[in-house]
């Protein structure tokens, strides 16, 4: 029986065993220090009964941990291979807590939780992602409408750098936005290569996004307008909503740009000047095609 977290030596058996070498394509970089893995559940907050969402289990040394800790875990793999060693080496000693989904984290974002648990149910996100799919499976998750209470996440610095960002700051970007409105981000654990196997080419940082008590999702043209105003960074905000408003109501662009000054705005500020206040205002001017929580 496999027990988390698994050290170096173990990582490198496991893989040897399953004659598996780690796919840069799938940014495979397996974690091997145990202390970054308790640091994860200990943010997370994980207590038995925890109902937890992993993306790229791999070997599965964060999985284990939180099965030993009692948590139900949904998880989703993209590479065969690792899949088959979860199926036969951590499935069976947990068959009633561990669920695993063969698929792109991409299409499946919370792997299965979504089919089988009913809305509403209280769920954590625990996960060492994939750098690549980072931005682009986070968004996936606040479009689902269903956002866990807390989310423990092992990103490129970088990455962890723009999701922590606040709007109005140099490093703020359209996800900056939408993780402001539901999310207090805290400070991140800077995260050595050593403590994974191979070491990244980049720096790591373990982020902690706790949800608001008021959470607010933005509506799918908000969502639109924000990411493309953002494509156009270093224009002032007038110019690029030319292009990229034209199929929107006039009067709710023009309505927006008046109130701009009463956040500290306006039509002449670049998108990374715009405080939160602004871009919820945006979000409330169309409101009939907001997400829902669920």
């Amino acid at each position: 029986m496999l027990t988390g977290p698994y050290n170096l030596n173990t990582t490198r058996d496991l893989l040897a065993a399953l004659g598996h070498a780690p796919k840069k394509r799938l940014g495979q970089n397996f974690l091997v220090d145990g202390n970054i893995v308790r640091k994860s559940l200990a943010l997370a907050e994980i207590r038995a009964g925890d109902v937890v969402v992993e993306v790229g289990p791999g070997l599965g040394t964060l999985t284990t941990t939180l099965l030993q800790a009692g948590a139900r875990v949904f998880a989703v793999e993209r590479d065969p291979a690792l899949a088959a060693h979860l199926r036969e080496r951590v499935a069976p000693n947990y068959p009633e807590t561990f669920d695993l989904k063969e698929a792109d984290a991409m299409d499946f974002p919370l792997a299965a939780f979504p089919e089988k648990m009913p809305p509403g149910t209280p769920f954590k996100i625990v996960a060492n992602l994939p750098y690549a799919i980072s931005t682009p499976w986070t968004d996936a998750v606040l479009e689902s409408g269903r956002l866990p209470e807390t989310l423990v996440l092992m990103l490129q610095k970088e990455a962890a750098e723009r999701f922590a960002a606040a709007p109005g700051t140099k490093n703020c970007g359209a996800l900056s936005v939408f993780l402001d409105a539901a999310y207090a981000r805290e400070p991140g654990h800077d995260v050595p290569a050593q403590c994974f196997f191979p070491p990244p080419k980049v720096g790591s940082c373990l982020l902690h996004l706790r949800r608001r008590e008021r959470p607010v999702l933005f509506g799918k043209t908000a969502r639109r307008l924000i990411r493309e105003i953002f494509i156009y960074r270093r224009k002032q905000l007038g110019a690029t909503l030319k292009k990229v408003a034209a199929d929107v109501p006039a009067e709710k662009i023009a309505a927006w740009l008046d109130a701009l000054p009463r956040f500290g705005a306006s039509a002449l500020s670049r998108p990374e000047c715009v405080p939160a206040e602004a871009w919820l205002a945006l979000n409330a001017l169309f409101s009939d095609d907001g997400n829902e929580t669920r």
